[in-house]
């Protein structure tokens, strides 16, 4: 199998290049365009040499292990942590890559010959990029969704709230599209159900017309005597009656009331 330098470089440098803008993607950390590049063409030359050495199998995986931290901490922008996170990242998407570039030269019957901790292969590079792109897709996405959910579980709070005698414990969401207000204060909003459990014979204060993508209405206000998040205490909330739709949170807070009074 004849192997062409430029080539190899070329690829291993775009391949390296994607790995590592994933890995920095990945720990959520700045991108830089110059350390990215040198941390790529490192990768690019590591992947001319070593095929050139004679190192015992152990040996050569370790040198390998090395030469993706020193990648890494090349590439990444930030302290000890963020590089260590950069770093497993980029172990974890190499190893993603590689077997699924396997798996399809073995689908396709294309030809390829392992080494001493490296890999040389006869595919078309455009299959090559073309799974490279399909990992682009699918780790961003992925990415996106777990840090978008992660957020999203970290404004959820459990709530204590007491109306006269009757004190009842629910999971609400702080949303900070939430901007209601009544009388100047701000209002959390309830499910009728919700509602019926937690003011049952306490008479509305108020009304107050929400608008939403669905259309506008009036709802009730109701007072609750007490609201407790996380330590923090608020008398005399305001609720109203609106769509609470989760299994999640029973709850929409307004955001103001997670700051001490």
């Amino acid at each position: 199998m004849t192997v062409y330098i430029e080539f190899a470089f070329l690829e291993n440098f775009l391949l390296d290049g994607l790995l590592l803008y994933l890995a920095i993607k990945c720990a959520r950390a700045k991108v830089s365009p110059l350390r990215l590049v040198l941390a790529a063409a490192a990768g690019g030359g590591e992947a001319i040499v070593f095929p050139l050495l004679s190192l015992p199998l152990p040996l050569a995986y370790l040198v390998k292990f090395l030469g993706g931290a020193v990648l890494a901490l090349v590439a990444a922008k930030g302290g000890f942590k963020t590089s260590l996170f950069v770093a497993c990242a980029f172990f974890a998407l190499t190893f993603v890559l590689g077997g699924m570039l396997v798996a399809v030269y073995s689908f396709f019957g294309v030809s390829y010959a392992e080494g001493e901790g490296y890999l040389v292969e006869g595919a078309p590079v455009a299959l090559v990029f073309a799974g490279g792109g399909i990992l682009l897709i699918a780790v961003t996405r992925l990415a996106a969704a777990f840090y978008r959910h992660r957020r999203w579980k970290r404004e959820l709070l459990p709530c204590s709230m007491t109306v006269g005698e009757r004190t009842v414990r629910w999971t609400g969401l702080a949303d900070s599209g939430n901007r209601l207000s009544f009388r100047g204060k701000p209002v959390c909003v309830v499910s009728a159900l919700g509602a019926l459990a937690l003011f049952r014979g306490s008479p509305p204060v108020g009304r107050l017309r929400i608008s939403t993508v669905s259309g506008s209405r009036v709802s009730p206000v109701f007072v609750c005597d007490r609201l407790e998040l996380g330590g923090i205490v608020n008398e005399r909330v305001y609720f109203t009656v609106g769509e609470v739709d989760s299994r999640e949170y029973s709850i929409i807070l307004h955001t103001s009331l997670e700051e001490k009074p």
